[in-house]
């Protein structure tokens, strides 16, 4: 064993070494653990077999990292005695995919221990969920480290609220350095999955001193918020007509007055992105490309390398 783990951290030594450093790249374990992509897509697939919505709650997962200090897998961490995690801050009780998450780490520990991090296996298991709902493959550059902080003050002003009107959406975004072709593109990550009444249920009654309702939605689709909502604030509404699959169809939903929250309908209101939406809805292939572009750049915010973090043993605790 003590010669396997010696064999092991030579090729780590080498590895860094021909890259030049701890940065960034898509051969990071080329030698120290050359299947972790496939080991990382089976478990996914695996997954999405048993149960399709976790595609969005992979995506999602991913989405949430990144934008709370950046992709070092906090929100995996759990909660302690003295601590408040991510996980449980309020806007990210309805996240999922944790267990997936564990699974993989559980079988690349058992293959290559101490060397993949939680971080890079978000990163991974989101494009694949997106891959296997229809969705764009994209490469990942993979070297992330894990990082030691996770509180919940992190979430409220990191990540964009379902209320936020198109001028907000842009500042959120262009704070990471997104364009606003990719602002959109991301918002089409909606395209899987699902909402909350408590997430959409201010557009439905006093929504300003003029309107009871947000007039920018359809009426019939108005009265379909309703009587999702008469479930109470847990209650489910699909994006869009095909959930579980990835494709366009959101930005025509947003054409219709279909869109299920504020923040999705905003992007069809607004002149700054109106047109995006028509060509997103037009042409599918445009839509994936800027995804792609999105994704790509969302998985390198504020990256930990190298000393930065840790590689964690368990992907809800710190080492």
């Amino acid at each position: 064993m003590k010669s396997a783990y010696y064999v092991v951290e030579f090729l780590v030594l080498v590895e860094v070494i021909l890259r030049g450093g701890e940065a960034l790249s898509m051969n990071y374990y080329g030698m120290s653990c050359p299947f972790v992509e496939p080991i990382v897509r089976i478990v996914v697939n695996q997954a999405l077999h048993k149960d399709p919505t976790l595609a969005a709650g992979l995506l999602r997962l991913h989405f949430h990292d990144c934008f709370v200090q950046g992709c070092d897998a906090s929100v995996l961490l759990d909660s302690t005695s003295g601590n408040t995690a991510e996980k449980d801050s309020p806007v990210n009780l309805s996240l999922r995919g944790y267990e997936v998450i564990d699974q993989a780490k559980k079988f690349l520990e058992m293959q290559c221990p101490g060397i993949v991090s939680c971080a890079d296996i978000v990163a991974l298991a989101a494009r694949d969920a997106v891959f296997w709902a229809g969705g764009p493959y994209y490469d990942i550059v993979k070297g992330r480290k894990d990082g030691t902080r996770s509180k919940q003050e992190d979430t409220f002003t990191s990540l964009p609220a379902p209320t936020l009107n198109t001028t907000g959406l842009i500042n959120v975004f262009s704070q990471h350095g997104f364009t606003v072709w990719e602002l959109v593109a991301l918002s089409g990550g909606h395209t899987l999955g699902v909402a909350r009444c408590s997430s959409f249920k201010s557009r439905l009654s006093s929504f300003d001193s003029t309107h009871d309702v947000d007039p920018s939605m359809d009426p019939t689709f108005a009265k379909t918020l309703l009587n999702t909502c008469s479930a109470g604030d847990s209650a489910a509404q699909p994006f869009d007509a095909t959930t579980n699959s990835f494709d366009n169809l959101y930005f025509s939903a947003l054409q219709k007055g279909d869109g299920v929250l504020f923040s999705d309908q905003t992007l069809y209101v607004s002149p700054q992105t109106q047109q995006i939406v028509n060509f997103f809805a037009m042409n599918q292939a445009i839509f994936f490309f800027n995804f792609q572009q999105g994704m790509m750049k969302m998985g390198s915010l504020d990256v930990k390398e190298g000393s930065q973090g840790e590689v964690r043993a368990n992907c809800r605790k710190i080492n």
